[in-house]
C-alpha cells in the first residue's frame, strides 16, 4: 500500500489507478470494515488525524479529480466522507523520498511521463498535504 504525499498528477496511469485503490482499501481500513492492514505503515498519519475518514477522504477526492481531469471515471460515491480543508502536516524529506521513488518507477513503467518529469526538482504534494522541515519518516520502508 502507498498513499502518497505527491500530488497526483506526477502518477502515470497505472499509478493513478492503483493509489485509487490502495486509497479506497486505507478507506475501509480506517473505517473499521476489515480487519486487514490494521498495523500498515501508510495509514499512520492518518490514524493520528482528528478526523482519518475525513482525511482519506480528502486524498480520494484529489486523486479521484486528476483521473476526471485526464478522462477517467472515479466513482467518487465510494468516498465516505469528504474531507474539506483537512490538512495532514508531513515532511519535506518524505516528499522528496517518494518523489525519487517516483521516478524510479516511472523510468521502467512510463519512460515519456518520467523524462518529461526529469527537471521537477521539488514536485507538488497533493492537497491534503502541508510540507514541513524533516527527514523521512521512521515508518517509511526504504
Amino acid at each position: 500500500m502507498r498513499l502518497w504525499t505527491l500530488h497526483p498528477r506526477y502518477l502515470d496511469t497505472k499509478g493513478l489507478v492503483a493509489a485509487w485503490r490502495e486509497a479506497l482499501l486505507a478507506q475501509q481500513v480506517l473505517s473499521g470494515l476489515t480487519a486487514g492492514y490494521k498495523h500498515h505503515p501508510q495509514l499512520i498519519r492518518f490514524s493520528l488525524h482528528p478526523q482519518p475518514l475525513a482525511a482519506i477522504g480528502t486524498l480520494l477526492a484529489g486523486i479521484a479529480e486528476e483521473g476526471e481531469r485526464r478522462g477517467y471515471q472515479f466513482n467518487i460515491t465510494k468516498i465516505l466522507k469528504s474531507g474539506t480543508g483537512c490538512q495532514i502536516e508531513e515532511t519535506e524529506g518524505q516528499l522528496l523520498f517518494e518523489w525519487t521513488h517516483l521516478q524510479e518507477k516511472l523510468e521502467k513503467r512510463a519512460p515519456a511521463l518520467h523524462h518529461r518529469l526529469k527537471n521537477v526538482i521539488t514536485p507538488d504534494p497533493h492537497p491534503l498535504f502541508r510540507i514541513v522541515p524533516g527527514g523521512i519518516r521512521e515508518w517509511e520502508k526504504f
